[in-house]
Order: structure tokens, then C-alpha cells, then sequence
């Protein structure tokens, strides 16, 4: 029979791929976008397209109850994927900023998460991956309420995959690095709305680095950049394979840090962080 699965944040990027990707392979697709405009696309392109807003509990139930009314009931599969990022220095991110981006970055996936939870424990199975970062491992500058939501979703995910050791769902975490996507652009309207850089006192610094980064046109790949690709044969092995890994690295710099925070003395790796 055909395996169902539900992707969040499928309007780009990451879980845009994973989600041709999968129905490439034979898998019923549900993928989870937040505008009408990217629901009719996807669907244009021969996906099931479900509204969904990681933010709003009762958008969650809803997208869930839709999906599960067109496949009688049953889910094979969870990939959480949405996320977006806020940069700026923490010391000018409001707090009510932060409470936004946990709300969509991890409220939110919680929430989806113990609601299918019940689902696969009636029909015996099942699969939750969900998708953090090289930042959910080590820190990097002017990215702090992104890190924080990976940081924490490692932990969370980290404790439910043991608890979830005597039921028949398997847990995994994918940890991206650098991916080719809109995260980049993605993250100006926050940035925008909440970081009031002209009046901070690291200005020089935002005029100096982030805002260059932020808004320049990008030429070429980031060093250690991948495909999204690269991500989805990854997610293919947590899906299909009879013994999925508890978490699976993607791209060198994921590689990388992974060792050097187990070799490297804290001060050590601030040093090479700091650097860029």
C-alpha cells in the first residue's frame, strides 16, 4: 500500500524537495504550506497541498483532521520541517520576538507532534524526523533565536526518541548545514519588524557584516553549501530504512562542527565561531 506522509513548510527550499522527492518514490505526499498562493502552486505541480500555520494550534488540528479524512485515519509518516529564522544581535531581539519564532519553530511542531503521536501508536507505526541545523550543535553570531529553537528542538527530540523506545515509532533528527533555500530572505521581514539595528549600539557592526549579508545579492554558494537534495536522500533512509539513525548530518560543515565540539575546548571553538 501507498505510505502517506506529512511535510511541513514544503513552499521552498528544503521541504519543497523532500516533498517531489518522496512522491517521486511512490509516497502520498501531504505538504504543508502557510499561503494560498503556494497551495495552488504545489497542486498545479501534481502534490496534495495542505494549509497549515505552525503558529496557530487550531490551523494544526485542522491541517491534521484534513489529512487524515483523505487517508482514512492514518499517517505512515511526520517530517517537521517548517522553521524560519530572526537575525540580529540577541541583546536587540525583543522577547516577544523570541516567544514568536519558539511558537513557529517549536511550539508549533509540538504540538503537530503529540497530535500524530496517537495516530501511530493505533496503527502500530510510524515515523517522526524532524529537521534541525548545524546551529541546533554549535552557536553562531547574530543568529541567536534561531539557534535557541534548534538548540531546544534537539533536546526535545533527543528525549522523546527514548521515550518512544518501547512504542513502534522511530524518532530521528536531520541536521542540515548550509542548504540552498530562501531562509536567507525569508528571515528580512522578521528582521525588519523587530530589530531596531539603526539604534543599536552594535550599528557599526550590522552595517559592517549583517546587512550586507542580509540584503546583498547573493553570488554563488556558501562554502560547505548543498542542494536541498542532499537532504532528502537523507530523509529517504529515516523513512524507509527497517533501522533509521537517531540523527543524520548533512554537508560538511555539519561534519565538521559535530567533531570539533567534541574535541575542542569551549574557548577554542568561540575563537573559530567568532571568526566567521
Amino acid at each position: 500500500m501507498t505510505k502517506s506522509i506529512l511535510i511541513t513548510g514544503c513552499s521552498s527550499g528544503i521541504g519543497y524537495d523532500a516533498a517531489h522527492g518522496l512522491a517521486k518514490r511512490g509516497w502520498r505526499v501531504f505538504a504543508g504550506v502557510r499561503r494560498a498562493e503556494d497551495a495552488a502552486r504545489l497542486a498545479s505541480e501534481g502534490l496534495e497541498a495542505v494549509m497549515i500555520e505552525m503558529a496557530d494550534e487550531a490551523s494544526i488540528t485542522a491541517a491534521l483532521a484534513e489529512v487524515l479524512e483523505k487517508t482514512g485515519g492514518t499517517l505512515d509518516a511526520l517530517y517537521n520541517n517548517a522553521a524560519y529564522a530572526m537575525p540580529g544581535a540577541v541583546e536587540d531581539i525583543p522577547t516577544q520576538a523570541l516567544r514568536e519564532i519558539f511558537e513557529a519553530n517549536l511550539f508549533g511542531l509540538h504540538e503537530l507532534t503529540r497530535q500524530v503521536i496517537p495516530v501511530m501508536r493505533a496503527q502500530g507505526h510510524g515515523r517522526i524526523v524532524n529537521c534541525s541545523s548545524v546551529l541546533g550543535l554549535v552557536p553562531m553570531p547574530w543568529r541567536g533565536p534561531y539557534v535557541a529553537t534548534k538548540f531546544a528542538l534537539e533536546g526535545l527530540t533527543d528525549v522523546l526518541r527514548i521515550e518512544m523506545r518501547d512504542t513502534p515509532i522511530h524518532i530521528s533528527l536531520i541536521e542540515p548545514g548550509p542548504i540552498t533555500s530562501k531562509i536567507r530572505a525569508n528571515s528580512i521581514p522578521p528582521f525588519e519588524k523587530w530589530v531596531d539595528w539603526e539604534n543599536s549600539p552594535r550599528r557599526a557592526q550590522y552595517e559592517g557584516s549583517l546587512l550586507k549579508r542580509l540584503y546583498a545579492e547573493k553570488e554563488g554558494k556558501d562554502f560547505f553549501e548543498m542542494a536541498p537534495d542532499a537532504v532528502t536522500r537523507k530523509l529517504i533512509h529515516a523513512l524507509e530504512s527497517p533501522r533509521p539513525k537517531p540523527r543524520y548530518y548533512v554537508t560538511g560543515a555539519t561534519y565538521l562542527m559535530g567533531a570539533l565540539r567534541r574535541l575542542w575546548p569551549t574557548r577554542a571553538m568561540d575563537w573559530l565561531i567568532a571568526k566567521g
